[in-house]
């Protein structure tokens, strides 16, 4: 499989590195972090404009039509900006379970609003540590959904979520609209994510799928979910690994650039090497998955960009800060951005215990 982007695909990273960085303000940023229930309306705005919310949808529904790779470029080039609003990913794992698993009128009613921006969506698996428990506490009984899902990503904004609860005693995927939820914010380490705490009591809801056929599909769209999110953490160690050589080449220590100490030089090299790597991964596993091959490779190879993606990301804001010293830790510099927003996104979809027992599983399998 090509981890080569073709000139369409480069064409569309230019071109959103170009758009979000001129619209890119840290100040923006920096005041979102203080702020319970705000996103960075100018990049939510700017993603309907320039059609990337419906660039992997069906055109049928509204959509443009494109694969993970284009979309996972999209997330790339936020991740390097650190784009404070987090509705392309869950969005687009939302938009995903409905075109697999909605009926006509579902996916009529709600992908031409998700394309168009009109309406926002959620994701909301976890419980607890587990990303996708096999039993979960939330219960699906005669068209109503209860029970409470913390912590959901965008749940303080989005119109509609698909829930993984338990229906007749078997795992279900659930589409419900948040309206009729308590929404109760969590205020946490990184407030642009939008967190919060869905409360269900009774609420109106769909079945999408149940049983082996829900629980195939709901971790398809987490793994998918994943591969977006390792492309943003793709993108922001890159911008790090940026900042990180630009401020060793003219920061001066005993008449040199510190960038010719080998604690420096050779940490910059590491994390040249841990970006590429998490790249490469992520082009294969979104290749992977709009090659429509087997559910094994694609489970593997976005455990893979999972994986190299958190490392990656994690080690270059630890070592960006360092390098810059005293001042990598200031308000104003503004690296804690992108610290705050590493840790964040390193919990998000499962965290790297997750993925790398995923890996081992489907890696021992495939050997079985």
């Amino acid at each position: 499989m090509s981890i080569l982007l073709d000139e369409g695909q480069q064409a569309i990273a230019t071109e959103c590195r170009r758009v979000l960085e001129a619209r890119s303000d840290k100040g923006r940023l920096l005041g979102l972090l203080e702020q319970v229930g705000a996103c960075d309306a100018v990049f939510r705005d700017t993603a309907v404009e320039q059609g990337w919310t419906a660039l992997a949808i069906a055109e049928e529904h509204g959509g443009l039509g494109l694969g993970l790779i284009e979309l996972g470029l999209v997330a790339q080039a936020a991740g390097g900006v650190i784009a404070g609003a987090p509705f392309l990913t869950v969005g687009y794992g939302a938009a995903r379970a409905l075109a697999e698993a909605g009926a006509a009128e579902v996916q009529a009613a709600w992908l031409p609003r998700l394309a168009s921006g009109a309406a926002t969506a959620t994701v909301a698996f976890a419980e607890g540590n587990a990303p996708l428990p096999p039993r979960p506490t939330t219960t699906f009984a005669g068209g109503r959904l209860t029970g409470v899902k913390e912590g959901v990503v965008a749940g303080l904004a989005a119109d509609i979520a698909v829930v993984w609860a338990m229906n007749e005693g078997e795992p279900a995927l659930v589409l419900v609209e948040l309206s009729a939820a308590m929404r109760n914010p969590v205020d946490g380490f990184d407030n642009s994510r939008l967190y919060a705490d869905l409360a269900f009591a009774d609420v109106p809801a769909m079945l999408l799928a149940q049983g082996d056929a829900a629980r195939a599909l709901a971790l398809d769209v987490l793994a998918r979910m994943a591969v977006v999110t390792a492309h943003e953490q793709t993108g922001g160690a890159e911008a790090l690994l940026t900042i990180a050589r630009d401020y060793a080449v003219t920061r001066k220590a005993f008449g040199q650039p510190i960038g010719a100490f080998q604690s420096v030089k050779h940490r910059i090299a590491e994390l040249y090497g841990l970006v590429e790597i998490a790249r490469a991964n992520c082009i294969h596993a979104a290749a992977l998955a709009d090659a429509s091959q087997g559910a094994a490779d694609f489970l593997i190879a976005a455990a893979d960009a999972r994986i190299s993606a958190t490392e990656a990301y994690d080690a270059a804001a630890r070592d960006c800060v360092q390098i810059h010293g005293g001042i990598g830790v200031t308000w104003e510099q503004g690296l804690h951005l992108h610290m705050r927003r590493a840790r964040s996104l390193a919990i998000e979809q499962g965290n790297l215990l997750f993925w790398e027992d995923l890996l081992v599983d489907q890696l021992t399998g495939e050997a079985a």
